[in-house]
This record gives structure tokens, C-alpha cells and sequence, in this order.
């Protein structure tokens, strides 16, 4: 056993060749071990294993900064760098985070959980080294369809005139999430196919030296080659070809549901837990869609399963040009979706909450500047949606609710977000986004009144709680508290849209009400509550705004974190009791 010996990359650097090539084994075998039984980004580490050793085996981390991008690929990074008990001992699996985090080790640079961004933070290390004179080597590690965010190019077009140390290693396993798109993956295909040697190279033409390595997963290959680029004086690219999933059958021929993944079986890769309900409702309506509307387009980017888009609907759209992946790219999705909308189609972009932060001035210029009357649907918004400080969708509603044009709707069930949908998409009036509830709940009706009005469930007086449409299950069960211990009938309302207020509603509760709560699943401030806090600033309404606090939260339970934060609907209901003015009631 090599691996038991490992407690940090010097002790990588007292192996012969061969005793690599056992060691990226053994490190194989921990991390099947632990994503067997917890779950992670799979194909993406696996692919890495033997780059990995070979990385801490020529350098020497962290006098040698490695930056990982997108940073899902960096287990094998962690295992060799002192922290391979949360791989290997089920009592310390829930030691590290899933992506590089400077407080977890001096071996990691940069909590990173979003793509493309490996390029442009290890060349404000270099010129950092550069200007404090020192002579360390920065490699960035790049792949898994990372290339094709726009600040991955941004950094290559930099990178083409610095003239210092930078090694930026492409691990092109020939995929991102799924597969990949765009004429530089072609370009790619080429060099693959001409062991590097075509001329059309991008990395060339942007004036940056160029190797290529055709195994990608052989250890002894890769020392050569990263000893072949160690101490460069000048950026380099180390273009190699890599299997995602390698070591794992099923993860090698089904790479794209082997991304990530939960719990499985390592014997067949079924789960552990069972397969996994998935609804439907965001691609039924997508899929209806195109197929009563041949001028509709939806796009995705990278992330086509998001929308349930898989196998064969999902071939049949893209052949007809009409389901788009853009790759990594949700800047040019906007925009692109503004572009077809301006044209006159109808026009759907489907994007997770924490990645559609990198297409802010698209929102804001490319699409509501221009009114186009695209379609945004907004995936796992909220304290429901991803749980890791780096995939945070809780600032959806501050980020979209304040740029002009755009209306932003936010549905309570399943039904409503089907009539929201049609709107959206019929609507050439203005830019439309809808919040999907991170759980669907059905309700009896399909009959709506206008959507863009707040919608009133429970009609009492004294108090009233506004409630986003994701906790209007907690807002109604405080309403039942607050009927059955203290005989109070409150007032439960939805706003559903989100970036404006129904101000004839708000003067009408004025008449019985003498407190409005509202409570939302995403940050506190900045957010839907603080507009209905304004709009009563004057008068002798009291307002309590209650929400998630301002900073970065990572791997919480939802219902904790709402309640830790005042949200639950005994809460909800002890504070009502405590504030309301009995002569109203």
C-alpha cells in the first residue's frame, strides 16, 4: 500500500515511476470508495488521477500553486495533500468541501465552484510572483468544458502577451456535463486527431507555446511532459487527452450521467438509495412548446438535463435547430435568446440561480435595455436550491427584481408556473424570467386570476403574511396556528411578481391590518420584502421583513437555515401574536 504512506506531496516525490502508476490506483480506488457511498462529481475526478500525481510528483505544492478550474476535479488534488481520511475513513467524509477551499489547506489557492476561471486567477498569480520577485511555478488546470466560458478566452487572450512563467494544462476528456459544443471543441477534435500537430490552433494563434499529450491517463508519459514545461520562462499550454470516468465502465461509456451523481453500487452503478424521481413539469412545458411552435428555441448552457432535456427529445430538438447549447457560456445565452427574440421568435433560456450571476450585463444591456421579450427560466432559486457557498441561488431576487423591463414571476405550484410559462412565452410585451418552485406542489385550480397581481390565499384581518412562492407551505401552516391557539384569521398573500408591488392590495390591508410579515428563501437584503417595507414607510403600518442574513452559507439544511433565520411557521406565528394590535382582530 503507497497511499497509507501519503501525507503530502513530498512523499509522492520518494516513488519511482512505476510505484506512481500504484499509487493513482490506490487513489482510483479511495475516491470510488467514498463517491460510492456519498455521492459527487465522479467522472471529472476519476478522469484526473494520474495528472494529479504527476502535478504534486514534478512541482512542489504550495511553493508551486496549482489552480484547479472548475475545481470539481480537484479530490485527487486533496487525497495527496494531506486530507485522504476524508476519502478513505467514513467517520471524516464530511472533513472537506467538494471544490478547492484555502481554509481546508495551504495547498489550495481559491474557493472556486464556477467554471472558466482558472486562466485569469493563476496569471494574477504569476504577475503577483512577478512583482514581489519571486520564481515559483502557477499551473492552471483547465477542462471538462471550462473552455468555453468566456473568461476562460478573456485569460488565454491575456496570457498571449505576458511573457513569464505560466503552465496552463487543458485536460480535454472530450466532454463537459454533457457533450461539448462550439467550433473551438472542434478545433480540438483536430489536434486530438493530428496528435497536435494541425495547424488550425487556436492556443498558437493567440501566441502561446504548445505541447500535446495523447494518454493522458499514463503517469510515467505525464511526468516527462510536465518536466518538459517546469520552470518555462514563458506561457505554455499542455494540451491532453483524458478518459472521464476512467476505471469505472459504466462511468466511461455514460458520461454525462456519470458527471455526478448519488450514492451508487460499485459493482453496476445502480444507486444505492434507488433511481431517483425526477418532474417533469419544466420539460413538458419546453417540450410542448417547440412542438406546437416551430418559431421557438430554447437554450441551455451546458446543462441540458437541467431541463430534462435527454436522449432522444432531446436529439430531435437540437437536429432541428431548435434546442441550443451554448456550452459554459450563460453570458451568450442571453444574449443570444435576446437576439432570437428580437427577430420575432419565441425565444427560452433555462439556467441554474447561481450561474445565471455571470450573465448580469446581459440581463440588464443585451436583453431589458432592448426589451426583447425572451423568456428566463430560473432553476433551484432559493434556500432549496444548492447548498455549497459556491453554488448559492439565494440573491436571485435582488439581482433581477431592480433592472427595468424585465417582469420576474414566481409561481406557488405547479399549475401556476404552467400559466406563468404560457405568459411568458405569448407575451411580446417585455423580458419575462420565472422563478421554477424548487418544489413543485399542486393545487386543485388551472383557473387563475390576472398573474400580475398578488394573489390572496387566505383572507383574515389584524395580520398578514406575503410569502414568496416557495415558502407558502410555512405561511399557511403558521395561518393554521394562528387560527387553532389563538383564534386569529390572518391574511396570506403571494405576490407572484416579484419586481413590483400591488400597491392597490397593500392600501387595502391598511383598512384591518396593522402588521404585514413577509418572508422569503433568499437573502434578507435587497430583497421582496424591503419594496413592501418602502411602500409603507409613512404610514402606521409595522413591517417585518424576514429572510436569509448576508453571507456566503455553505452545506446547510434548508429548514435550519430558515429557522435560524426566524422562518418557520411557529415563528412566524409567536411573532404575529406578539406585535398585532388586539382592537384590529
Amino acid at each position: 500500500m503507497f497511499l497509507e504512506r501519503i501525507n503530502g506531496p513530498d512523499d509522492i516525490k520518494k516513488l519511482s515511476l512505476a510505484e506512481l502508476a500504484l499509487l493513482s490506483d490506490e487513489v482510483r480506488d479511495a475516491l470510488v470508495f467514498k463517491l460510492s457511498c456519498r455521492g459527487g462529481h465522479v467522472g471529472s475526478n476519476l478522469g484526473v488521477v494520474e495528472l494529479t500525481v504527476a502535478l504534486h510528483y514534478v512541482f512542489s505544492s504550495p511553493y508551486d500553486k496549482i489552480v484547479w478550474d472548475v475545481s470539481h476535479q480537484c479530490y485527487p488534488h486533496k487525497i495527496l495533500t494531506g486530507r485522504k481520511e476524508a476519502y478513505t475513513d467514513p467517520a471524516h467524509f464530511g472533513d472537506v468541501t467538494g471544490y478547492t477551499n484555502p481554509n481546508e489547506s495551504e495547498h489550495d489557492f481559491f474557493t472556486i465552484g464556477h467554471t472558466a476561471t482558472s486562466i485569469p486567477l493563476a496569471l494574477g498569480l504569476a504577475k503577483g510572483r512577478d512583482l514581489c520577485g519571486s520564481l515559483e511555478n502557477i499551473i492552471a488546470v483547465i477542462g471538462d468544458g471550462a473552455l468555453s466560458g468566456g473568461e476562460a478566452y478573456e485569460g488565454l487572450n491575456c496570457a498571449g502577451e505576458y511573457n513569464g512563467n505560466l503552465i496552463i494544462i487543458l485536460n480535454d476528456n472530450e466532454q463537459s456535463v454533457a457533450e461539448n459544443h462550439g467550433g473551438l471543441y472542434k478545433g480540438l477534435g483536430k489536434l486530438r486527431e493530428s496528435g497536435g500537430s494541425c495547424e488550425h490552433n487556436i492556443f498558437k494563434s493567440l501566441g502561446l507555446d504548445y505541447r500535446y499529450l495523447e494518454n493522458g491517463n499514463d503517469t510515467e508519459s505525464l511526468v516527462k511532459m510536465l518536466e518538459s514545461v517546469k520552470d518555462t520562462d514563458h506561457p505554455v499550454v499542455v494540451h491532453i487527452h483524458t478518459v472521464k470516468g476512467k476505471g469505472l465502465d459504466f462511468a466511461e461509456k455514460d458520461r454525462e450521467s456519470w458527471h455526478s451523481g448519488a450514492p451508487f453500487n460499485i459493482c453496476d452503478g445502480t444507486p444505492k438509495n434507488g433511481y431517483p424521481k425526477y418532474d417533469t413539469t419544466v420539460h413538458d412545458s419546453l417540450s410542448a412548446l417547440m412542438s406546437e411552435n416551430n418559431n421557438s428555441a430554447v437554450l441551455t448552457a451546458g446543462t441540458p438535463r437541467a431541463l430534462g432535456f435527454v436522449g432522444e427529445d432531446r436529439e430531435h430538438f437540437a437536429s432541428e435547430g431548435r434546442f441550443i447549447d451554448v456550452g459554459i457560456a450563460e453570458e451568450c445565452a442571453v444574449a443570444y435568446a435576446s437576439g432570437l427574440a428580437g427577430y420575432g421568435a419565441v425565444s427560452v433560456f433555462g439556467v441554474y440561480a447561481p450561474f445565471l450571476q455571470r450573465s448580469y450585463d446581459q440581463i440588464s444591456h443585451d436583453l431589458c435595455l432592448n426589451n426583447n421579450p425572451a423568456t428566463i427560466l430560473v432553476l433551484l432559486a432559493g434556500v432549496y436550491g444548492m447548498k455549497s457557498n459556491t453554488h448559492l441561488g439565494l440573491c436571485d431576487i435582488q439581482m433581477l427584481t431592480h433592472i427595468p423591463n424585465l417582469v420576474y414571476l414566481d409561481p406557488c405550484s405547479r399549475q401556476e408556473y404552467n400559466e406563468m410559462f404560457r405568459y411568458a412565452v405569448t407575451s411580446r410585451a417585455h423580458p419575462t424570467a420565472v422563478r421554477v418552485p424548487a418544489r413543485f406542489r399542486d393545487e386543485e385550480t388551472d383557473s387563475f386570476a390576472d398573474i400580475l397581481r398578488a394573489r390572496i390565499h387566505l383572507r383574515g384581518k389584524g395580520a398578514a403574511v406575503i410569502s414568496t412562492g416557495n415558502l407558502l407551505p410555512i405561511a399557511l401552516e403558521c395561518a393554521g396556528i394562528c387560527k387553532k391557539e389563538y383564534g386569529k384569521d390572518i391574511t396570506v398573500i403571494t405576490p407572484r411578481v416579484l419586481t413590483s408591488t400591488d400597491d392597490e392590495l397593500l392600501s387595502e390591508l391598511e383598512r384591518d391590518h396593522s402588521l404585514i410579515v413577509t418572508i422569503e428563501d433568499g437573502e434578507l437584503c435587497g430583497g421582496y420584502g424591503m419594496r413592501v417595507a418602502s411602500f409603507y414607510g409613512m404610514s402606521d403600518m409595522k413591517v417585518k421583513n424576514l429572510g436569509i442574513s448576508k453571507k456566503f452559507h455553505t452545506d446547510f439544511n434548508a429548514e435550519e437555515l430558515l429557522s435560524e433565520n426566524g422562518i418557520s411557521a411557529r415563528k412566524i406565528a409567536e411573532l404575529i401574536k406578539d406585535n398585532i394590535q388586539e382592537h384590529i382582530i
